[in-house]
């Protein structure tokens, strides 16, 4: 589509008229009617607060003219994965696991090939195949290549690793010693859990990227532990496989 049409179907689909439209970006209704018309497009300014308007990309915007890909982990980029800022706006070179709300969640290649690879194996793509692509694509990302620049001189790896210290505090009976913890968005790992009085409740937010990781229970069976947590909380369940009946273990407040 055009960047017209994009307009055109974002304000319709949202219910929003051309003022009202107008309105919410600061411009007038007959500047709307021309980009609904092709006359003109908006401009920079105008597009990113269109981008933040209708949580699209300003890719998404001027009719998706480039192929995204996040530039730490090369993942395709959708709208709906791309990574935020710290003020909110969308960030339209990383994605959500790799960059959240303005901080890179991965300082070490070969820690985010091993993430990669357990997603890309497949039958006609073995482990060592998927590991050998991965070590020759990401060094020719921008994050990898501008790494000394844009690292936070290992701040974030010092605060996951004090979070597994106090998560492994925690002695859960039956969960093993947490080693790792990796960038989960909230929409992938939010299950509804049954509280006591029997309402059902979710403690996530679809949008926000978690640290978080899976563990098998030293009790065998097939239960699980999940691990989830960021600066405010931490969150223990178990679960069967693809999380079925989930069984909240712990929340607690940091």
């Amino acid at each position: 589509m055009n960047t017209k049409d994009v307009i055109y179907e974002l304000r319709t689909k949202n219910g929003l008229s051309q003022d009202e439209l107008a309105e919410k970006v600061f411009v007038t209704r007959q500047a709307v009617s021309r980009w609904e018309n092709g006359e003109t497009v908006p401009n920079t300014e105008t597009l990113k607060l269109l981008s933040n308007l209708f949580n699209v990309s300003i890719n998404t915007l001027l009719g998706s003219p480039q192929k995204l890909i996040c530039q730490c982990c090369g993942m395709p980029l959708e709208d709906e994965i791309i990574g935020r800022n710290h003020d909110g706006t969308l960030n339209e070179d990383y994605c959500k696991w790799c960059y959240a709300d303005g901080t890179y969640t991965y300082s070490d290649m070969d820690e985010l090939i091993d993430v990669c690879v357990t997603h890309m194996v497949n039958e006609n793509f073995s482990e060592e195949q998927a590991r050998a692509y991965m070590k020759q694509k990401l060094p020719l990302l921008d994050y990898w290549k501008r790494y000394e620049e844009l690292s936070d001189n290992g701040q974030f790896e010092e605060f996951k690793k004090q979070l597994i210290d106090e998560i492994n505090d925690l002695h859960i009976e039956g969960m093993p010693k947490l080693e790792k913890l990796n960038a989960l968005v909230g929409s992938f790992v939010n299950l509804e859990y049954r509280l006591p009085g029997g309402q059902k409740v979710k403690f996530l937010d679809d949008g926000t990227t978690y640290l978080g990781n899976q563990l098998q229970s030293e009790f065998g069976g097939e239960r699980c532990f999940g691990v989830l947590a960021n600066m405010d909380f931490i969150l223990i369940c178990t679960y069967e496989a693809d999380g079925a009946n989930p069984e909240l273990v712990l929340y607690k407040k940091r």
